[in-house]
């Protein structure tokens, strides 16, 4: 996920899209749910982890800037943030041994001794939490739309992925305009 540094540190991971085919991949024919977990910044990415397999998604970043998350709420050059920390983060650590337990580091109390496996920072404030899941909802339906399916058994069944190039992610971005409002679910790539 966003706050997540576990691949750079330990160097133990992929991508999610990746992670996600080939969990689908191995346990297809079986009764076992599929949890996406990173890499959701906008609707359009629960569509396509759900199209690659997933039953779910988890979504903190996404969710961290809003009025019902935790964290305290801080105005920085006239805009609202919340601070949002990683499990895996060094405050988080230092202060709840299960954070410490989770990353398998629950024998010492030592900071310097502890290696965090997540950061600290700071998330755009986005408002109450019913607006964005409406918006996020949305952009299911819009996706499931466009790909011309029903259900989600459907959207896992019938969508093909295409490889893009770099050029290709711009190109899906607006781009070569200043935005000048706001849409209440898009924002700059790395908004969220």
């Amino acid at each position: 996920g966003a706050i997540c540094t576990t691949r750079v540190v330990s160097g133990a991971g992929m991508a999610q899209i990746t992670a996600l085919l080939e969990a689908a991949r191995a346990l297809e024919g079986r009764d076992l749910p599929i949890i996406a977990d990173g890499g959701i910044k906008y609707s359009g990415d629960i569509v396509k982890a759900l199209a690659a397999g997933a039953h779910s998604v988890m979504i903190g970043s996404l969710f961290a800037g809003t009025t019902e998350s935790p964290g305290e709420t801080v105005l920085l050059e006239g805009r609202s943030y919340k601070v949002y920390r990683g499990m895996g983060s060094l405050s988080a650590m230092a202060a709840a041994k299960g954070s410490r337990e989770r990353y398998f580091q629950d024998d010492t109390d030592e900071l310097a001794k502890l290696v965090p496996e997540g950061i600290e920072g700071r998330v755009p404030f986005k408002g109450p939490l019913d607006q964005l899941v409406f918006q996020l909802l949305g952009g299911l339906r819009a996706g499931m739309g466009y790909c011309g399916v029903g259900s989600i058994e459907e959207l896992r069944t019938k969508t093909r992925f295409v490889r893009i190039s770099p050029a290709g992610l711009r190109e899906s971005h607006p781009h070569d305009i200043t935005i000048t409002r706001e849409a209440p679910n898009y924002g700059e790539p790395g908004w969220r």
